[in-house]
């Protein structure tokens, strides 16, 4: 009897390569077997024949990397090719963080910064988690997303203009009551930005009693941009610790930095801060490797920075790409002037320094997240270049980290962390969500000036058992599903 007689069958063949599987193992040579949108082998496959079969020639095939901080909320609908994304090998996003999240949202009580980040106020059309679940299973993009709750979208809902005090009992039983529909209907999480306006004035105990819900279910967590990034971190450090520990939920610190030249080297004293409270409770982090923040122009980030870029301006779309200080030049105002004739506004704000960098992103925990901002005229480089920059600067160059461990950052540790089954690992079982790459190739081609651009050494990415990046280009194919626990 001829031996494919017996072969068992499957739908693609990954041969000939060499296999990071996402858990921080050791590599090992041997292909995978696709079969629907599931991993039906792993290792010696010569048991299995396909209809179509790879030959990766000894890349790298890991787990579609998760980019697990995005502000993606909108660009599943407005770009479902998602080739900022799956360009990079990602093959699922977890969005809604910062405290602003497109669903659930109540149009009309305010529209304060930084929501114009995700768009105009019509595109805030999702009154709960279960319409914005519809649509995007109606018109699914190229990637999976898990959606975070945001804390000041739920605010709006509840205070309309009275973001500047503190939730009255009654306002935390309407949050209260909504995120937990929001969990039920699907949501992975809450998250709160503490540092912008529609919640600065939210004391630490409205948001114990708000993630106190998130005990009711089963892997839901509590992701943070902190009250402070620079002169305050170390508080703000404690203040998410004291909250988790409270709480009693499990909690991430989004975006981890510590920013303003008075405040580098200072990521020794959080970092340790945060490891002390690892011991007791679970805590991790995201990180993104670049030393330039990028978020909604605001005076106070401007005083932090060393530079600053204009990646977009509503009512002067001309001044994308340029330094503010050129600008305020030009008109012959003051900063503040500028910032308020420029805006609703983006900025990319140079703030950080390279060794906290790499301290941060090589610490215990430390998963990684691109903080993308979509739909900006000129985005952070961070939107198409994170992953590969990972994988070559501090992978391949200089060497911070072996690619297990980075693979692990940017796949199954963030599964686990934030409750994604079945995926972030290749194994049998598994989704079919998988990257393959060249390690010696691979980096990210986005610059400041240039930042659209897709990365090189990425040669193919598969999102639950179908292809959506080959040869340099989108496939049009639209697997991608609304991941929830």
């Amino acid at each position: 009897m001829d031996a494919r007689d017996t072969a068992q069958i499957c739908d693609v063949i990954i041969e000939n390569a060499c296999i990071v599987d996402g858990t921080g193992a050791t590599r090992f040579a041997g292909g995978v077997a696709v079969e629907r949108d599931r991993i039906a082998a792993v290792g010696d496959i010569s048991g299995w024949k396909a209809d179509e079969t790879i030959d990766a020639g000894g890349l790298v095939i890991a787990p579609g990397f998760i980019d697990c901080h995005t502000h993606d909320d909108r660009a599943v609908f407005a770009t479902p090719d998602m080739a900022a994304k799956v360009s990079q090998g990602v093959t699922t996003v977890v969005a809604g963080n910062c405290g602003i999240s497109l669903a659930p949202f109540t149009q009309g009580n305010g529209f304060p910064p930084p929501f114009p980040l995700l768009g105009d106020e019509s595109d805030f059309r999702f009154a709960d988690v279960a319409a914005y679940r519809a649509q995007f299973e109606r018109t699914p993009a190229a990637l999976n997303l898990a959606l975070l709750t945001g804390h000041s979208s739920l605010r709006v809902a509840a205070m309309g203009d009275r973001l500047d005090e503190a939730a009255s009992s009654a306002d935390l039983d309407a949050m209260a009551s909504s995120l937990r529909q929001a969990l039920a209907e699907g949501a992975i999480g809450f998250s709160t930005g503490l540092g912008y306006p529609p919640a600065r004035a939210a004391p630490q105990q409205e948001i114990v009693e708000l993630a106190r819900v998130l005990r009711e279910f089963d892997g839901a967590l509590y992701a943070t941009h902190m009250r402070d990034e620079g002169d305050h971190v170390l508080d703000a450090v404690r203040e998410t610790v004291e909250t988790g520990r409270e709480a009693d939920v499990p909690v991430v610190i989004s975006h981890h930095k510590c920013a303003g030249p008075k405040n580098y080297g200072r990521s020794r004293d959080t970092l340790s801060e945060i490891a002390k409270a690892r011991k007791h409770q679970r805590l991790g982090l995201d990180v993104y490797p670049y030393t330039a923040s990028s978020t909604v122009l605001l005076p106070e980030y401007i005083r932090e920075s060393e530079d600053v870029l204009i990646t977009g301006s509503a009512p002067h779309p001309e001044a994308a790409g340029r330094r503010l200080v050129d600008i305020v030049a030009e008109w012959g105002c003051t900063m503040d002037e500028a910032v308020e004739r420029l805006y609703p506004a983006g900025a990319i704000y140079f703030q950080m320094d390279e060794e906290d960098l790499k301290r941060i992103l090589s610490s215990p925990g430390a998963m990684v997240g691109s903080d993308g901002l979509p739909g900006q005229e000129r985005p952070h480089p961070r939107l198409w270049g994170t992953f590969p920059r990972v994988l070559a600067r501090y992978v391949r160059e200089q060497k911070l980290f072996e690619l297990e461990n980075a693979v692990h950052r940017m796949s199954g540790l963030s599964a686990q962390t934030f409750g994604l089954q079945e995926r972030g690992r290749i194994a049998r079982g598994c989704y079919a969500d998988l990257v393959l790459f060249d390690p010696e190739t691979v980096e990210d081609a986005a610059t400041f000036d240039v930042p659209a651009q897709p990365a090189r050494g990425i040669e193919a990415v598969f999102v639950n058992g179908s292809i959506v990046w080959q040869s340099g280009k989108t496939t049009g194919a639209r697997p991608g599903r609304f991941v929830h626990h």
